[in-house]
């Protein structure tokens, strides 16, 4: 995120960081960096420093309590640790606390997670800078499936989380919350018949994926969450892991010719299906479209989040009025 949550003072998560952690926190910096966790870089009395995430509880729905939302980050975080413990190194889990746990509560809205400070080159959302980048991701994603399951991870349901306030934004129905509401509801409006039908086909799609046999997946494996550091290359950004066909990690790993698609298949031995990348592109753009309708439904303002979440669902509404396919090659 660009932007600092309100309510969560540096004073507040530093306390939080020291109870749970046992780090007495010098200096701490808020991180501007990608569109889902908040970032803070903090340094130790002692000097170590420290990149510790705070994600607002993300409810899938209206109706679910925040206890859900956190048992899901909860389980996810835990099947990094779990990945990372069984031997692959190159997976970033969050280091635990004085009670064993990957996560912490802050009050009913905030959850926060603490990880070793990685030196670097980190990569911006978008493309692969070039083909050796995109085999090192291509590598760690097919050494995950075929990891041994996960005991903590949870099986993916195909639920698209805050789809109740997309289908209520769908039907007309309006809030006046900050300057995007309107706009938004318009945009909505403007391409409801093509929307309708997308959320048809992810449905049908969903229900032949119910019959594949499930694997470890990152959720979210793109250039953006892979470094490369003096001891090799890093997958990070775990929040969204899950049991799910291995369809889920490869839809926008493949550079469009196929080639990645059918060394998978060889390496693995488990032919990707175009149903399921078909399921997973649609999908991508569905979740955050959801998402963008659920921030312009709360109060907001127009600050760099509200601006860079008004781009992003102006994009995901026009690829889904057109058909095409979600986030290009590599997002």
């Amino acid at each position: 995120m660009l932007t600092p949550p309100s309510g969560l003072p540096d004073e507040m998560l530093l306390a939080v960081v020291d109870e749970r952690w046992g780090i007495a926190g010098r200096s701490i910096e808020y991180a501007p960096l990608g569109f889902g966790s908040h970032h803070w870089r903090v340094e130790g009395v002692d000097g170590r420093r420290w990149f510790v995430t705070v994600d607002e509880l993300r409810r899938r729905s209206l109706d679910e309590a925040p206890e859900a939302a956190f048992e899901r980050l909860r389980a996810a975080l835990a099947t990094a640790r779990e990945l990372c413990d069984g031997g692959l190194d190159f997976v970033v889990a969050p280091v635990p606390d004085r009670a064993g746990e990957v996560v912490a509560r802050i009050g009913e809205r905030y959850a926060v997670a603490c990880y070793p400070m990685l030196e670097g080159r980190q990569f911006a959302w978008g493309e692969f800078r070039d083909d050796a980048h995109r085999r090192a991701a291509f590598d760690m994603v097919a050494a995950v499936h075929s990891a041994p399951v996960a005991a903590v991870a949870r099986t993916d349901d195909f639920t698209v989380a805050h789809r109740d306030e997309f289908d209520r934004a769908l039907a007309g129905q309006r809030v006046d919350r900050g300057p995007y509401a309107e706009p938004m509801a318009e945009l909505i409006g403007s391409a409801a018949a093509e929307i309708r039908a997308a959320w048809r086909r992810y449905d049908d799609l969903a229900a032949t994926a119910r019959t594949a046999n499930p694997v470890p997946t990152h959720g979210e494996p793109h250039a953006g969450n892979t470094m490369h550091t003096s001891e090799g290359w890093r997958l990070i950004d775990w929040d969204t892991a899950l049991l799910a066909p291995p369809e889920r990690d490869l839809w926008d790993l493949d550079p469009g010719d196929g080639s990645l698609l059918r060394d998978y298949a060889a390496a693995t031995g488990v032919t990707p299906r175009p149903d399921l990348l078909e399921l997973y592109r649609l999908r991508w753009d569905l979740t955050d479209a959801a998402e963008y309708i659920h921030r312009f439904r709360r109060p907001h303002t127009d600050s760099a989040d509200a601006i860079e979440s008004w781009k992003g669902l102006c994009e995901n509404i026009s690829r889904l009025a057109d058909g095409a396919p979600a986030g290009g090659t590599t997002s």
